[in-house]
């Protein structure tokens, strides 16, 4: 196999653009499929980049890493959820392993890699670095060199990319993109390296800013617009970046494309919480008037058995005696009363009294473990085509903007997977079944690296 490995991660980035609709128009990524493998890459449950992109480097599951988002429960009291950054993140990843086998890594801007912790190589954190006052590298020194080679600002991400500022935000994307490839193509060339992963967050960010503009199915498009070409442009800059890096990359040197999801329609969101308000399953100290953000002390936790938290999915927590400081639900009635929420949550329907096939899931039915705290359930409106919207006094059941800002696109279960070495020319296959956690053994067995017994996912016919 290949002396290198170089992943490039593309957040978000959709199977249903890159391999049916715009592979004409990608160049680049269409030469590596054409010439290596390549098929959709089931993610996790959720389907967000927290966790997924530590569930690919890892081969766990989110229960088995005990964090299932962005935010969790640091406990079962009534506090604010906590944000998983790295120091939650108790799993060996994929260059933890190839250190150990004496293998330097490059990893820049993977997610949930703040704040960064030593290893055989050089790294720069990602997006959820506070700011870059924060020590975002290691080595220390690499911030600095990272302003360099990015032309004086590494940008690390786009901060309040939902807004209605959209010159500004394709402004931002570019920027953003531009600079990060300008260090990847220095380091490629100037840093000694057995495994290099990137994560370009700007598909992502481009996606939930400008989704409406693209998809005749949207209920928000409209034919024509100055905007609607954006997406595609915005692919197309990344795949010429793309063929950039392949024009410099060592000869020895295997690629790999990888997105941690997919993207889809948003068709609208369920307010949840004004639902559990309205069938006494939540209440509140006072009546709202205005959409507002749930907090904790709004609630009147004596009288309130459900409450939940919003975002491309829902995840729903009830108030359990013993469990819970002021517990309402019998821990013995725990069981039944979830059954009797779940098939109310996924009767709930669209505006027009439609089905829309809500999946509604218990954590341990999708989880080999459940460690740390999980909501009592996961809820999937529409199978992700609705959000959750978290917000409370929405005024309806159903909404079609986003209550956090402007959003067009939901996440989707599928990403993408392409591969090709140049030292094995293959013929374009097309793999079926691939899942998240079948990279991280993957990327083991190219650098004869044996597979830990605990990891679930497979190594990939290549």
């Amino acid at each position: 196999m290949s002396k290198r490995l170089m992943i490039i991660g593309l957040d978000c980035a959709t199977p249903q653009l890159v391999f049916d609709k715009w592979r004409d128009r990608l160049p680049n990524l269409s030469s590596l499929m054409d010439r290596g493998c390549w098929g959709n890459l089931r993610t996790t449950s959720p389907p967000i980049t927290v966790p997924a992109w530590t569930a690919m480097m890892t081969s766990k599951d989110p229960g088995q890493l005990g964090f299932y988002g962005f935010r969790n429960r640091s406990s079962h009291g009534y506090d604010e959820l906590y944000f998983a950054n790295n120091d939650y993140v108790k799993e060996k990843r994929v260059w933890n392993y190839l250190s150990r086998a004496r293998k330097s890594s490059l990893i820049l801007g993977v997610p949930q890699t703040y704040p960064p912790k030593p290893l055989r190589g050089a790294i720069a954190a990602s997006f959820l670095t506070p700011n870059k006052d924060a020590d975002y590298t290691y080595p220390k020194e690499v911030a600095a060199e990272l302003d360099a080679l990015a032309g004086g600002d590494y940008v690390i991400d786009v901060k309040d990319f939902r807004t209605d500022n959209k010159d500004w935000l394709i402004d931002q994307v570019y920027e953003m993109t531009k600079r990060r490839f300008m260090v990847v193509r220095s380091w490629i060339t100037e840093r000694d390296w057995d495994f290099f992963m990137f994560v370009e967050m700007g598909i992502d960010r481009i996606h939930h800013g400008f989704w409406r503009y693209m998809d005749s199915e949207h209920r928000l498009y409209e034919p024509g617009h100055k905007y609607q070409n954006a997406i595609l442009d915005y692919y197309e800059f990344v795949d010429a970046q793309i063929g950039k890096l392949l024009e410099v990359r060592p000869d020895d040197t295997a690629i790999m494309v990888v997105s941690d999801h997919g993207a889809r329609n948003m068709v609208g969101g369920i307010c949840i919480n004004d639902w559990l308000i309205d069938k006494g399953y939540l209440v509140l100290r006072e009546p709202v008037t205005a959409p507002s953000k749930l907090k904790p002390e709004m609630i009147d936790w004596p009288k309130t058995r459900v409450w939940a938290e919003g975002g491309y999915y829902s995840r729903v927590f009830m108030n359990v005696q013993g469990r819970e400081p002021q517990g309402v639900i019998p821990a013995d009635e725990y069981e039944s009363f979830r059954t009797k929420l779940l098939e109310e949550i996924a009767a709930i329907p669209d505006e027009k009294g439609n089905d829309i096939g809500t999946v509604v899931k218990r954590p341990e039915e999708m989880y080999r473990e459940v460690k740390n705290i999980a909501p009592d359930l996961f809820v999937y409106f529409g199978d992700l085509d609705w959000r959750g919207a978290g917000t409370v006094g929405m005024g309806s059941l159903h909404i079609f903007e986003n209550d956090t800002g402007p959003d067009d696109a939901n996440h989707d279960w599928e990403g993408i997977f392409i591969f090709h070495d140049p030292r094995s020319e293959g013929g374009g296959k097309r793999l079926e079944g691939l899942e998240i956690y079948d990279i991280a053994p993957t990327v083991l067995s190219m650098f004869d690296v044996k597979k830990p017994d605990d990891m679930i996912g497979n190594v990939i016919d290549l």
